[in-house]
């Protein structure tokens, strides 16, 4: 499988090993837990209106909020300058513009400390000898894309800035979410799989992985198109479930062409296009549970399974209810919360039913912490 990561079966390993990996897996889980932090921040300056508060990009300086009324001031002129201020926000004084200004700088500090809490461990690790040299690669490619997200994130708000606009380009937010999942989950699996390196043979199981890989697939479709949703709006019209304008396919559908400009532009088609992926991700998944529980899993894998029928419930639920409350900001937070607690419990039960054999290891050096390898994966 991609992104697994292979050393010692776990039964063999001396202690001062399985501290070592569990050290590791604990900083990558713990990033992965800011990076879905910093997805709910993302929503909500979406929902608030927030994410064009600060007109400039500035890695370092930027660091600092305004320090004194001079620099409010000028932050402040500047916002006055764009659509959003004249179209939707006209009149608002220095007060108001604050509100929405310290959302949008916590959003950006989080990105900075995310990329420190990924990078100064990694360092420290690596000299410690807790991560080999063949891992290392990857881990630093990890961070060049998160790199990578924050000038995307950059390149997405200033969409917002050009005539008439009052919001980014749902086109550069789908972008930026889909590079943050990708970034989610790749750290995500490294650190399942150094802390469980060896897959466990689980004889009758290929049914259940294969429809847990489906449901990874459909889900990451369901989220972008929830992505294309928020950006384009198409969440405040036909609030409604589960028929729009009377019929399960709104009628307008397919009213724009070509096709793609419907499934993109039309508002019924994008919103429908939702949930239409939400229910058939939501089947896969309680399809996934019922194979599961027929194949009699070992506990980890049931439970896996188990907690991953119980979030697609609970995100299903909390998408109609959005929906039908035209989604409010704390409905609408929640919702794209849970859809990445939803991706995590995906990615765990996938990690867990994976199949393959472990490969040869490799003796540690006498005298030094044996590191966390990085092999080649094996079948399935």
């Amino acid at each position: 499988m991609p992104f697994d990561v292979r050393d010692f079966p776990a039964a063999d390993e001396p202690a001062g090993v399985q501290r070592q990996r569990r050290l590791v897996a604990v900083w990558l889980f713990t990033v992965c837990g800011m990076i879905l932090v910093m997805v709910v921040l993302g929503g909500a300056t979406r929902l608030t209106g927030s994410g064009l508060s600060i007109m400039e990009w500035e890695p370092l300086r930027g660091v600092l909020p305004p320090l004194s009324p001079h620099d409010w001031e000028k932050l402040f002129a500047l916002y006055r300058k764009i659509p959003q201020y004249t179209l939707v926000n006209h009149g608002f004084g220095l007060a108001g513009f604050k509100q929405i200004f310290w959302l949008e700088w916590i959003h950006r500090l989080w990105g900075r400390l995310i990329g420190l809490a990924f990078l100064l461990p990694l360092l420290l690790l690596w000299a410690r000898g807790a991560i080999s040299r063949r891992l290392v690669p990857r881990l630093l490619v990890i961070f060049a894309l998160g790199g990578l997200q924050g000038l995307v994130g950059w390149f997405m708000v200033a969409s917002g800035f050009e005539a008439d606009s009052t919001a980014v380009s749902p086109y550069r937010l789908v972008i930026h979410l889909s590079l943050a999942l990708v970034l989610y989950v790749a750290i995500l699996w490294t650190g399942l799989s150094v802390l469980r390196p060896v897959p466990q043979a689980i004889p009758g199981a290929r049914a259940a992985r294969n429809a847990t890989g489906l449901a990874c697939g459909l889900l990451a479709l369901t989220i972008l198109a929830g992505g294309l949703v928020a950006g384009t709006h198409a969440g405040l019209i036909d609030n409604t479930f589960p028929l729009m304008q009377g019929s399960l396919v709104p009628p307008d559908y397919a009213r724009l062409h070509p096709l793609l400009r419907d499934l993109t532009q039309n508002l019924p088609a994008v919103q429908f296009d939702h949930r239409l992926l939400a229910t058939l991700t939501a089947a896969t998944v309680l399809a996934t549970l019922a194979l599961g529980l027929h194949a009699r899993l070992p506990r980890g894998p049931r439970l896996a399974v188990a907690a991953l029928g119980a979030a697609v419930l609970v995100q299903y639920g909390l998408g109609v209810a959005t929906l039908l409350n035209a989604v409010p900001p704390a409905l609408g937070i929640a919702h794209q919360g849970m859809a990445v607690l939803l991706l995590t419990a995906a990615v765990v039960a996938l990690h867990a039913l994976r199949g393959g054999r472990p490969w040869p290891a490799r003796p540690p050096v006498p005298g030094r912490p044996a590191p966390v390898r990085l092999e080649q994966a094996g079948p399935g």
